[in-house]
């Protein structure tokens, strides 16, 4: 069973570990607690080298190890336990079926899919019996779908001066970062900025809305800045020639308790996509400032609650073309790309390890709510991570 990724993704898939994405909902369905303790179990009927490390309660990264023989460089292969909610979903989110050569289910692409064929990968190295020169650490991290505390909290396991994982003291040799990418080779993405801008207000009975200040219209005026600008980032900011131009779009609003109340606050939640090369914070600043040259009230950028972290293909050549050469084998013409989401390839480049994103799925079935997964492209990925992590003998 270990070594086949579809039994192991049926597995998953079976076991909820949704993310609330930062909604006060709770229930067994919710958060990565569960997984985790699946994972714990996969590693230890592998009898490998496994560690369970809290990152915040009842939330946890699980990590794997299997030593190299022969000085070889260390791997690591990352995949996140989280998904995104299950709202207006149309199939049973938590009951795997496979049917037409796919397999349906929540996380079967985003990102259960992936992880299913590493481990799968990572067990049949482990019954190789450690006879490769690649050490292989298998990382999979909690909270990818929200604020990424488990990849922040795992790029800090090797730079800490107090080790809390023995083995896990000086920064891997490379990181491939399983996300959806249809077996193609993700060098470079873009990164996400978030915040929330808020307009205050002055309160009043809306039977005489001249006695207050309404914070809602005076949002309205920031939102058509706003698309404004979002409309001039093009010439702003020269678009990347693999991931495109940087963009801007607001997600949510929010404001007023009553209708019969004039609004004394509104907010909006902005998202600005990043790309290689952006600053995430200066891309912030950038907002704000075209805002207070274009409007003539007070309004306040509240502080982000992630910062945009780009992957760029400066430095991750020689491992593309290596996974590459893995690739060609098992899944003929593929190529190296740029998309325009963001993945935990960013945090591990930032920390000073080359990253690139691979995985079986397409993303425009991730996030869906039929979503789904080519079975096919399983057992491809889970040869090729293998072919990867044994191609340094």
């Amino acid at each position: 069973m270990h070594t086949d990724p579809l039994l192991v993704l049926q597995k998953l898939v079976a076991i909820p570990s949704v993310n609330p994405m930062g909604r006060p909902l709770s229930g067994p369905e919710y958060f990565e607690t569960r997984m985790s303790e699946y994972l714990v179990e996969y590693f230890s009927d592998l009898g490998v080298e496994h560690q369970r490390i809290e990152v915040v309660p009842g939330r946890s990264n699980v990590v794997a190890r299997l030593p190299g023989a022969n000085g070889g460089p260390t791997v690591l292969l990352d995949a996140h336990q989280d998904t995104v909610p299950v709202d207006g979903m149309t199939i049973p989110p938590f009951e795997p079926s496979v049917e037409n050569g796919r397999l349906y289910g929540r996380g079967a692409c985003d990102v259960k899919g992936g992880m299913a064929s590493m481990l799968a990968a990572f067990a049949r190295l482990a019954a190789d019996g450690g006879a490769h020169a690649a050490t292989v650490v298998m990382s999979c991290t909690c909270d990818e779908e929200s604020t990424q505390l488990g990849i922040r909290d795992l790029v800090q396991l090797w730079q800490e001066p107090q080790p809390r994982v023995d083995w896990l003291t000086s920064a891997p040799d490379m990181a491939i970062i399983a996300e959806p990418t249809e077996l193609h080779v993700v060098v470079a993405h873009r990164g996400a900025s978030r915040w929330k801008i808020l307009t205050p207000g002055r309160a009043c009975h809306s039977s005489d809305p001249t006695q207050g200040v309404n914070a809602i219209y005076r949002m309205a005026k920031v939102l058509e800045c706003l698309e404004r600008y979002a409309s001039e980032l093009g010439d702003r900011v020269k678009p990347h020639p693999l991931c495109g131009p940087a963009t801007l779009s607001v997600g949510r609003i929010e404001g007023g308790v009553s209708v019969n109340v004039v609004p004394d606050a509104c907010t909006i939640e902005v998202d600005r996509r990043c790309i290689p090369g952006e600053d995430g914070n200066a891309a912030i600043e950038a907002v704000g400032e075209y805002l207070s040259e274009h409007l003539d009230f007070d309004f306040e950028m509240l502080p982000p609650w992630i910062i945009g972290e780009t992957l760029s293909d400066d430095d991750n050549g020689p491992l593309a073309d290596r996974l590459m050469s893995a690739i060609e084998e098992f899944a003929g013409d593929r190529r190296k790309i740029g998309v325009p989401y963001g993945t935990h390839a960013s945090r591990t480049c930032e920390a000073g390890v080359p990253s690139v994103v691979f995985g079986p799925g397409s993303i425009a079935q991730a996030h869906t709510k039929d979503e789904w997964i080519e079975v096919d492209q399983l057992q491809k990925a889970a040869d090729i991570y293998y072919r990867f992590c044994t191609s340094f003998d």
